[in-house]
This record gives structure tokens, C-alpha cells and sequence, in this order.
């Protein structure tokens, strides 16, 4: 039954914020609700209402109108909060068209589902609304963003302080066990693997894997259900949202920020012949790249690519981020294959795309941290450093060249006598990617990491020569050749004491530089704690203890995670280690920290110096030139072989002492102040990092 709403033809509109594309999915008002969905390639589109418990028993169906400009709307009283619905819509035969109105599919602008067997859903209409009691967004500035990223099922599910019934939940991570853990540790912002609706390819489950991170959407406005507790799963989707929001409300009570990774670039209809579930069935044509004759372009490596060039994708992207950034609250968001979003209709990124600039500038993502992982499998999809002002990238080549410096080069050192380099592209990446990105964006662009969910954990980096994959099914194929790691001695685990209390060290170099590093540092969960993935470095199908964070610790784990509370601290507590902009050669910057650089003589470094591989050991001084805080200076003490040096600190004006603050040779932080003066020499074992208070 429909009600009828008159409403004008709508004239074709440009733009992605064209009128004609407001207000699409389910609208509640007097009376019940609007349901809009657009599509312009279809002949008819219709609603179809389900039985509350019986999710195959069609008790209603509803024509949808043509509005004009691709859009089709109906009005009913049947549709309230908790009606079950699907859409059927139909088509012509034709290149690139997959219609067919037998199909039931997920309204892609839905904000709940509820699944009614492996490969069928239905959407749920749920109501606005949740008591945020006062709580505010905590808007982190960026030069104090410290984020840590992990996934809302493997920071919980073995915590023993998170009662059972929360295991792995949304309700789980915002508990106060977990709060402790993250303020404690001195992180910002928690970003989140993918928490949108997401399901296992059926690859996966035929070798009785699953798909752990969540890198398969099926839709972008539903919270992944099973990530919530059983009560809220029993009650149904407006439970498992109220739950989510629940989690966000008391992380920002908390003064914690929410950032989630995004899958806006592919979903998991995968290629042709895979499932129809939402915009396949759709419109095939106008929401996937293809050839004109139906062939998919695919860009992501995951089957299909969404065409962004069209308005009415990249409106659908645009509306989501709004909806998670307004009514759930959430403070950011990391874009998956972010290269593939600013590829145009000829399938080529450019950094001014119609939806890169407008998720930028749009006053409702305003004060939203915008993280780009710059890159895609396609032609010309690397782009690290080409995102526009207002994005932050995450930085590969920081990566690398950090794990070259303390991992792949000392293993080169070992067995040709000396490194393959020296230390200036290091210094480049420890003083803010420069080179990377330009100075209207500043160092503050560059989302430095070492690790992150995909590849090694931390303590692997420093344990294992080459992957382990074998339990991921493909005979070891999948997953990075190239991890620029190093096993100091012995592949994976071993009780030689020697060994292991280098690969410590190694860790601790690692995190030294991550977080003493001009830039936005991003932490992987568990690397704290000295986690181990026994050597895979692709566990996205492992939904098991081999991803789940263990918590009873060691004490040499205990004595790293205290290494991490100290450096989060320090990084607080010096802002010349957080330049907000580059210091410009004789011109004073405000918020830059300008940055000097000396040998282990306490001599100005040479310019033989820089790229001598003879010669990797640095004083790298920061300056702040202060907006709002008190001036500062630091020098930092970076020795880049095994073999022991004395460093002589130097002597700088208006300099006369230098208080220890942290050494990487230190098994556990010390608590001790020692004071040292220009000219006086500082003995270094082999590989380390020393932070000094220069006054």
C-alpha cells in the first residue's frame, strides 16, 4: 500500500550535492516513512516488506515512482523503525547491465540489516536518536594525534578485566579496562579496522577461514553486527547501533577520539559472476568500473572498483562519512585504497577530484581528520604525497627507509662489513618527509608507521627473515615478499639470550624513532606488548588467537609497553619533537622546530657526511619556535651500526647542559636525571637512540 507524496519532476542537476540526490534510503515522518533510491539505468524499482521474524515471507510490495534524474520514491505507512524491507529492481538487457528483479537486494543507504541466510540480508529501517549526554567530539589538534590502530574483536576478545559477555564487542572496547590501557599508553585517537557491514568470500569459508579485518563491505551505513554483544544482537539493529554510538560516547567521555578505516573503493560484490547483493543489482552500470563492454576495470585488487567519477557514487560515499561523522559522533576516518576514490572517468588520480575536494571542504566534515592510504594495484595508483591540503597520507616511505635503517641494513652490515647507506634518507624521514610533502602541508600530512595490521607485527619485524603464510591457504603466496625485517640470528622463536635481547633493542629503536618523529605517529595495537603473529604477515583471514591480543605479559613485554608510556610522554611534553609546519632556512615559522644536525665529534655534519655508510651516527637538535607553548629543545642521538661508539655532544649557543630523557639501551626506562654538558662524550653500545633536554 503507498501513500501518495506529490512531488515535482526533478531537472537534471551537475554536481555531487545536486538536490535530486538529497535524502535517498528511508526517511521516517508522520505517517511512516520515504524510501529514495537511485538508479539510471532501471525500468522499475520496488519495495518489498518482510515478516518481523519470518525474513523469506513477503507480506507487502510497493511500486516506486520516477522522480527524475535516476531517483525512484515510494511513501508508506509500512515503513517504521524495525520493518524489514528489500528493494527488487529490473532493466534492460544490455553491456554492463545485471538486473534482475528477482533478486532481493540491501538498500545501500540502510542503516541496519539483519541476515536471513549466507548470502541473503535484509534492510531495517531504524529510528534517529540517542542521548549523547552533553559529550563532545574531543578534537584532538594533529601535532598531539597519537593513534593506535587495532580491530574491535582482537583488542578484547582474551582481556581478562572485560567480562566475558563483552568479548570482542563494541561495548567491550569502550569498557574502563580498556580505557585505562589507552590512556595509560598515552595514544589520542583509536582507529578502527573496518566496522561497516561486511562478509566472508566464499573462498574463505571453503578452507574454514574467514574474513577477520573486514575488507569486504556490504554496506556503508550498518555497524558489522557481529561485533556487537548478544543481548544487542538479540534485541536487533537499532540495539547494535545504540551500542556502537554507547562505545563512542564513553571513549570521548574519556577524551579517546574514534577514527574508522573505510572500505569506499570496491565492496564485496566482488568481479562479475560474484554476489548481488546491493549496487549490482542496482545499477551495475553506473556504480562499477567496466569497459563499454561490461568488463570490469579493477583497481583494488578485490574484484570491482567503485566508480567514483559518477556523481551519484561518490554521493553515497559523501553521505555515509556524514552520517558516521554526525549522528554516530566518529572523529575521522583512514580511506582504504584511497587512490582509487580520485580516479576520474578515464580511470586516472588526480589529487583534485570533485569527491577528494569535496569530502574536504564539506562543512559537514569540518574539524574531521581525513587519512589517505595513498596507493592502489591500478596504473599510476602509488600517490604517496599527492593528496591535497587537509589530507594526511599515510607514509610508505618512511616505512621502509625506517625499517632499512635499523633492520635490513645491519643485517647488510653483518655480512658485508658495512651498510648499503647513510644516514640522510633516514633524517629526512625523523625530520618530516620533506621531500614527500610540500610545505603548505607540512610535516603534519605524514601518518608515520612501522607496522600496521597488514604484514609483521612489531616483535616479527625483528624475528622472522621471510613470511609464514602457510595457514592462509595459499601455499604461502599471499602476503609481502619484501618486509625489510631481520631475524638478528635465528628465524622466529628462540632461547638464545643473546638474540633475543637484540631483537629488544631493535624494538625499541623502532619505537623510538616512530614517536620521536616529526609527523603524526600511528602505533599498531599489540606492539606495545611485543605481540607476535608467528611469522604471517597477512592473518586477514585468521579470526583466532593467532590476531587476538594476549594480555598476560611478560616482563620483558611489560618493561616495553613502559618504553611506549615514556615516549608518548615525551612526545606530549616537547613540542619541538611535533612541529606543526617546516622551518624555513633564515625565515622565522612559527609552530616549526628548526632542526640542526651534528656527527658523533659534536662537528656539523658534511655533506660526505650524510651519505657516507661508514658513517650512521647523528645529533639531530629541535628548536621550537612556539605559538602557544613554552620554547623547547631537544637532541636526539641516533646510532645506526653495531659497533660501539663515544658521541660528544656539542657545543650550541645558549646550551649548557643536556638532561637524559630516554635511551633505547635502557631494558626498562630509568627514572634516574642525569645531566650531561657540551663536550662531554656519551658511550653508545651499538645500534640506540638517546633523547636529551637541551637548556
Amino acid at each position: 500500500m503507498v501513500c501518495p507524496e506529490p512531488s515535482p519532476i526533478l531537472a537534471p542537476e551537475a554536481g555531487i550535492l545536486r538536490p535530486a540526490l538529497d535524502d535517498l534510503g528511508v526517511r521516517l515522518h508522520d505517517g511512516g516513512g520515504t524510501l529514495r533510491v537511485w538508479t539510471e539505468h532501471a525500468d522499475a524499482v520496488e519495495l518489498e516488506i518482510f515478516d518481523d521474524t519470518d525474513l523469506d515471507w513477503t507480506t507487502d510490495s510497493v511500486p516506486l515512482e520516477p522522480l527524475g534524474d535516476g531517483v525512484w520514491s515510494a511513501s508508506t505507512p509500512l515503513l517504521r523503525p524495525g520493518t524489514r524491507y528489500a528493494i527488487r529492481v529490473s532493466g534492460a538487457h544490455a553491456p554492463g547491465n545485471t538486473f534482475n528483479p528477482r533478486t532481493l537486494l540491501i538498500d545501500p543507504y540502510a542503516r541496519g540489516l539483519v541476515q536471513s541466510s549466507y548470502d541473503a540480508w535484509r534492510s531495517v529501517v531504524v529510528a534517529d536518536g540517542f542521548d549523547w549526554g552533553g559529550v563532545a567530539k574531543p578534537r584532538v589538534p594533529m601535532d598531539r594525534t597519537i593513534i593506535y590502530e587495532g580491530h574491535v574483536k582482537g583488542l578484547t576478545k582474551r582481556h581478562p578485566r572485560v567480562p566475558p559477555a563483552l568479548h570482542g564487542t563494541y561495548a567491550g572496547l569502550a569498557h574502563p579496562a580498556m580505557i585505562e590501557h589507552f590512556r595509560s599508553l598515552g595514544v589520542t585517537t583509536i582507529e578502527l579496522l573496518p566496522i561497516h557491514a561486511f562478509q566472508t568470500e566464499p573462498r574463505l569459508l571453503q578452507h574454514g577461514l574467514a574474513n577477520y579485518w573486514g575488507y569486504n563491505t556490504l554496506n556503508f551505513f550498518t555497524p558489522h553486527t557481529p561485533y556487537a554483544s548478544e543481548q544487542s544482537r538479540r534485541e536487533g539493529p537499532e540495539a547494535v547501533l545504540r551500542e556502537f554510538k554507547g562505545m563512542v560516547r564513553l571513549l570521548h567521555e574519556a577524551g579517546l577520539e574514534v577514527v574508522l578505516d573505510v572500505v569506499y573503493n570496491h565492496t564485496a560484490e566482488e568481479g562479475l559472476g560474484g554476489p548481488r547483493s546491493s549496487l549490482r543489482g542496482i545499477d551495475n552500470r553506473s556504480y562499477y568500473r567496466q569497459h563499454e563492454d561490461g568488463a570490469y576495470i579493477d583497481v583494488t585488487g578485490c574484484g570491482n572498483s567503485l566508480n567514483t567519477s559518477h556523481d551519484a557514487v561518490a554521493r553515497l560515499i559523501l553521505d555515509s562519512l556524514r552520517y558516521w561523522a554526525n549522528d554516530v559522533q566518529i572523529d575521522g576516518f583512514r580511506f582504504d585504497l584511497a587512490a582509487t576514490l580520485g580516479r576520474d572517468a578515464a580511470h586516472t588520480f588526480t589529487p583534485d577530484h570533485p569527491l577528494l575536494e569535496a569530502i574536504q571542504n564539506d562543512p559537514l566534515l569540518a574539524d574531521t581528520k581525513l587519512i589517505a592510504e595513498p596507493w592502489d594495484v591500478g596504473m599510476g595508483g602509488w600517490q604517496t604525497g599527492n593528496f591535497g591540503k587537509g589530507w594526511h597520507e599515510w607514509n610508505d616511505r618512511y616505512r621502509d627507509r625506517v625499517r632499512n635503517f635499523w633492520l635490513s641494513d645491519v643485517d647488510y652490515a653483518r655480512r658485508a662489513s658495512s651498510a648499503p647507506v647513510g644516514i640522510g634518507g633516514f633524517a629526512t624521514r625523523l625530520a618530516g618527509s620533506a621531500n614527500t610533502f610540500d610545505a603548505e602541508r607540512g610535516p603534519l600530512a605524514s601518518i608515520n608507521f612501522v607496522t600496521a595490521h597488514d604484514g609483521f607485527t612489531l616483535r616479527d619485524l625483528v624475528s622472522y627473515d621471510v613470511k609464514h603464510n602457510l595457514g592462509n591457504g595459499e601455499q604461502n603466496r599471499d602476503g609481502a615478499d619484501t618486509n625489510r625485517s631481520f631475524n638478528h640470528g635465528a628465524e622466529g622463536p628462540t632461547d638464545n639470550a643473546g638474540i633475543l635481547a637484540t631483537r629488544r633493542k631493535a624494538m625499541r629503536n623502532l619505537l623510538g624513532t616512530l614517536l620521536l618523529s616529526a609527523g603524526i605517529p600511528m602505533l599498531t595495537a599489540g606492539d606495545e606488548m611485543g605481540r607476535t603473529q608467528r611469522g604471517n604477515n597477512n592473518a586477514y583471514c585468521h579470526d583466532s588467537p593467532l590476531t587476538w591480543l594476549a594480555w598476560d605479559t611478560a616482563p620483558w613485554q611489560d618493561d616495553l609497553r613502559a618504553h611506549v608510556q615514556a615516549l608518548t610522554r615525551l612526545r606530549r611534553e616537547n613540542p619541538a619533537l611535533r612541529p606543526i609546519r617546516f622551518a624555513r632556512l633564515g625565515e622565522p615559522t612559527p609552530s616549526a622546530s628548526v632542526m640542526e644536525w651534528y656527527d658523533e665529534n659534536g662537528d656539523t655534519m658534511s655533506i660526505e657526511r650524510w651519505t657516507d655508510p661508514a658513517h650512521r651516527t647523528l645529533q639531530y637538535v629541535a628548536s621550537s619556535t612556539p605559538e602557544t607553548e613554552e620554547f623547547n629543545r631537544i637532541l636526539l642521538i641516533v646510532h645506526g651500526n653495531e659497533r660501539p661508539v663515544e658521541v660528544r655532544l656539542p657545543a650550541i649557543a645558549g646550551v649548557s647542559r643536556f638532561v637524559s630523557l630516554w635511551s633505547s639501551e635502557d631494558e626498562r626506562p630509568g627514572a634516574e636525571v642525569i645531566e650531561f654538558a657540551p663536550g662531554d662524550v656519551v658511550p653508545l653500545r651499538g645500534t640506540a637512540m638517546h633523547l636529551f633536554r637541551a637548556g
